[in-house]
């Protein structure tokens, strides 16, 4: 399976940007896809995710109410729609396949793809 991430830019603090991200192989068969991020000398951490099938979604605490995660199954794409960004939002973009198990969802380990990332740089 391969992933292309796109949407990344730079936006003014209170602004918003949507990501996408476009899985593609013959073999695609994850429950899940999601959303993490890494910024400058940080871990990856879970942003949000979505099941592919029920659409049930997943959202960490500190993009709760800000960010919504949603995916068009026929065109197999995850997007993440940011509003209110902020400069601490600031981080590289990873979307990521797979199928976790209940909180495994939250750990960059049980995904089993992953895209190359996206720049978002909010300013101040």
């Amino acid at each position: 399976v391969q992933l292309q991430a796109s949407g990344g830019g730079l936006v003014q603090a209170g602004g918003s940007l949507r990501l996408s991200c476009a899985a593609s192989g013959s073999s695609f068969s994850a429950r899940s896809m999601g959303w993490f991020r890494q910024a400058p000398g940080k871990e990856r951490e879970f942003v949000a995710a979505i099941r592919r099938f029920g659409l049930a979604t997943s959202y960490a605490d500190s993009v709760k109410g800000r960010f919504t995660i949603s995916i068009n199954n026929a065109k197999n794409t995850v997007y993440l729609q940011m509003n209110s960004l902020n400069p601490e939002d600031t981080a590289i973009y990873y979307c990521a396949t797979g199928s976790p198990v209940n909180t495994g969802t939250y750990f960059p380990s049980t995904w089993a793809n992953w895209g190359q990332g996206t720049l978002v740089t909010v300013s101040s």
